[in-house]
Order: C-alpha cells, then structure tokens, then sequence
C-alpha cells in the first residue's frame, strides 16, 4: 500500500481517537480495539488483481501487457474507479488511487466503494485497432471481477468514452442476457452515457474554486475576517482582485477548467497561462481559450508549439517551456496533468496563492506541508475533483432508471452535491489551523470507520 494512504489513515484516525464524541459507545480497551482494526481495514485494498494481457497487434506481433484491477473497499457500495492508459502505471500507484477514490466517494457521500485499474501502455504508440483489442482483452481477463452491481470502471487519463464504449460491448457479449448498463460509466451519450459526463471533472475542479471565492466568502466574509486563520487571511486578500490564473494540462479536464474560468461572470479572472506536453502558452493580458480549445480539438488534444502554429490558432502568446506554468506569477493554478507535479524540488519556486487539484495526488506530501505553512491553500483532489464520480453515479442511475437527464440537470444535480460538501467541510476549515486536505481526509475516515463499526466489521 502507498506510504500516503496509509499516513491518511493513520492521522485521520489519530485526530478522531479522542474525539469522545465520535462512535462515543466504543471507549478505552474496546474504543483501542476498534481503532486498531479501522487502521488495518483502510490501509490495505480488499483485492489486487494483476495479469499480462496478450495483445496480437496489427503489425503481427505478440505483446504481453501489464494491467491492473485493484479493488480497495466496498462499505459504502460497489467499487468505482476510473482505468488509465499510460506507461507509468504501476502496482503502487493502482493502489493508491484506489484507496483515495474510497476516501473521495465517503467525502461526497457517493454510495460507492473505491478502484482503480491501469494498463502500462502508452495510448499514442498504438493504433485505434490495437487499442481495441487491449479493451476487450481487459474486459476478458477482469470479467469476474467487474458489474453493474460489483465493480463499475471510469475513463481516466489516457481512456474517454470509446474506451468504455468498447468495454462495455465486450462485457454485455461475456455475460448475455444480464443487465450491463451501468458496468462502465463515462460512455458515450448514444451509447447510455450521460450528458455533461465528459465535461464532469473539470466543471466540478472549477466550481470548487468558484464557490470558495465567490459563495462562500461573499457570504462568509465578516465571520472569515474574525478568523487568526492564515488560510482565511490568503482568501480575504485575493478578495475583488483580478485573479491571474493558470492551467496544467490541457486534456479533458484542464481545458474545461480554462474555458470555465475565460466564461465565469461570477469572479474576475483572467487565464493567463495554460501547459500541455509540450508547451507552456503565456499571455499577461489572458488567452483567447475558445480559440485554444478549438485549436487543440482539431489537432489531437495538442497545444500550439510554435510561434507559426500560435498565429494559425488565431491567438497571442508567448511560448515557455511546459514546467513553466507551474512557477509563472498568478495568483491561481489548477493542476490538470499528472501526479507528483508540485514537489520538493520546485516548491520554493510556487508563487501560486491558491492551488487547485484538478489531477490525482499532484502536490506531493512536503511540498503540501511546505505550503501550506506559508498560508497557500490548496484545495486537494479528494474535495476538487469528484465531479466525475459524481456525474459517473448519476449516469449509473439513469442507466438503472433508463430515464436521462438534461445536460443542465446533470450540472445542477453535480453543483448541489458538491455543495452539501463544502458546507460541511468549509467552515470546519476555517475555524482550525489544518489545511483543507487534513479536514477533508478526516471526514472521509469518519464516515467510513461509522458505517464500518454500524456494520459489525470491527469483531
């Protein structure tokens, strides 16, 4: 199990041990006992399933290929968690994704456990053919393992709605005659997915934001200034400011971030930089991000990357390095690419007053102590990206129902549920000195060890 899901658990818990007024019919022996057990039961995954797939590729070769199902916990429901392509899956990381999509479903209250699955392969090495058989053959090897009712997979980065269209054929083919709707979310809408899906994660990543500096502190403002809070103190500062933004990544989530931010009426904020692979794109005055998003559809999810490439987009910019965007003077930046961007290496160079998670686990553990002792707030992945899962839920039950939405239903039912939340932790936030991460990862174990010990299984 990864190092920081273990921490997660073993602080959370730490903080809750004596807090007689949490589970107050357990105390000493029992309530030690108890505690113990929570520890053991959050800190490892319920089940690790790895094969090597055997993929014939179209050029007449034969590859083995690592994939991964790691299921983690399932208190709440059936597991739920995204499957990514990229080469730098990893056992370890599989892991940890699946414990943090746990804590992520309790935060939200979603009724669903928490997975992951990964396939080391880098997506754009082979051809859409190639890319369907490694589909289907995950579905073949994992079969016994996924379900509308046992363990329902996401996109996640290098995986969209083909990915899951494909899937699910291939799982309604294995077991014909059962119900197969729900056993993929983020499929395509003709193919019983859900409006507003693909744009789910980002809208959520930035309504976070939005509400922090725009519903929150305009309705909490008298109270925040009463505050000896370094965090509140960042926020009030940055009040009626025209907030200078940046954007890493500039994939499904990034780039709906970035146009979410250049369209908001409710702040004043400009984009001033935004990254992909290759290129770091800067403008002091805010890019044109319409222009960029039409941009990068037409050319493979790509940025511009040269000076005549900027001028065919029909933008101005300046073209910087792609860790650029991470150190650039904003005031703002969403994190929308990879784990382990922000870290000890590059944290002193962070002039960001706020921090967004839009990816998995993109601030590393000293560079979130590090800033966070300088009052930067960072809204962690656990609270800032759930939109995905909470829209995949959403689709699950229309699929269920097989009654859909309306692409602004979906929106309002997103923003409502992700509210509830803020509710919940934001005010707990501000009234202590932990950072946002430590409130969020505290209420997550909190209902999880609760339903565990209403269930009976602490005996």
């Amino acid at each position: 199990m990864g190092n920081q899901t273990v921490d997660i658990v073993k602080s959370s818990l730490q903080a809750l041990v004596d807090d007689k007024s949490f589970l107050p019919e357990l105390s000493g022996e029992r309530r030690k006992k108890a505690f113990t057990s929570l520890l053991a039961i959050l800190s490892t995954p319920n089940h690790v399933n790895k094969s090597f797939l055997r993929i014939a590729l179209e050029n007449g070769q034969v590859v083995r290929i690592p994939a991964y199902r790691v299921q983690h916990n399932n208190i709440l429901g059936p597991y739920k968690g995204g499957i990514r392509f990229h080469e730098s899956v990893n056992e370890d990381e599989v892991v940890n994704l699946a414990a943090l999509m746990t804590l992520k479903n309790a935060l939200h209250q979603v009724p669903f456990g928490g997975a992951k699955g990964g396939v080391v392969i880098n997506p754009r090495e082979f051809s859409e053919k190639d890319l369907y058989v490694i589909c289907k053959k995950y579905v073949q090897y994992f079969s016994d393992s996924l379900g509308p009712d046992k363990d329902i997979p996401a996109p996640d980065v290098g995986t969209g709605e083909r990915e899951m269209d494909w899937m699910m054929g291939e799982y309604k083919s294995i077991r014909p005659g059962e119900s197969y709707r729900g056993s993929f979310t983020g499929k395509s809408v003709e193919n019983g997915g859900s409006l507003g899906r693909r744009e789910a994660t980002g809208k959520g990543v930035y309504y976070t934001f939005r509400y922090l500096m725009h519903d929150f502190l305009n309705l909490q403002e008298s109270w925040l200034a009463e505050r000896d809070n370094p965090f509140a103190k960042t926020v009030l500062a940055l009040k009626d400011k025209l907030l200078s933004v940046a954007v890493q990544g500039f994939g499904n989530v990034g780039s709906v971030v970035a146009l979410a931010a250049f369209q908001c009426n409710h702040l004043n904020n400009k984009v001033v930089a935004v990254s992909d692979r290759n290129v770091t794109l800067y403008n002091s005055e805010g890019l044109n991000i319409p222009s960029l998003v039409k941009y990068s559809y037409a050319n493979n999810g790509d940025l511009p990357k040269t000076d005549e490439m900027v001028k065919l987009a029909g933008i101005k910019a300046e073209i910087l390095n792609r860790e650029a965007v991470l150190t650039i003077d904003t005031d703002v930046v969403f994190l929308a690419a990879l784990e382990n961007q922000v870290h000890g290496e590059n944290k002193k160079d962070i002039k960001a007053r706020i921090i967004v998670e839009g990816a998995n686990a993109p601030v590393s553990t000293e560079a979130d102590e590090y800033l966070s002792a300088k009052g930067v707030v960072i809204i962690p992945d656990i609270l800032a990206n759930a939109g995905g899962v909470i829209v995949s839920y959403l689709e699950w039950l229309q699929g269920r129902e097989t009654q859909f939405y309306q692409e602004e239903e979906v929106y309002q039912k997103l923003y409502e549920k992700m509210k509830e939340t803020f509710d919940t932790v934001l005010p707990q936030f501000f009234a202590d000195p932990y950072p946002l991460r430590r409130n969020c990862n505290i209420h997550a174990v909190m209902k999880l060890s609760m339903i565990m010990y209403r269930q009976g299984k602490l005996y």
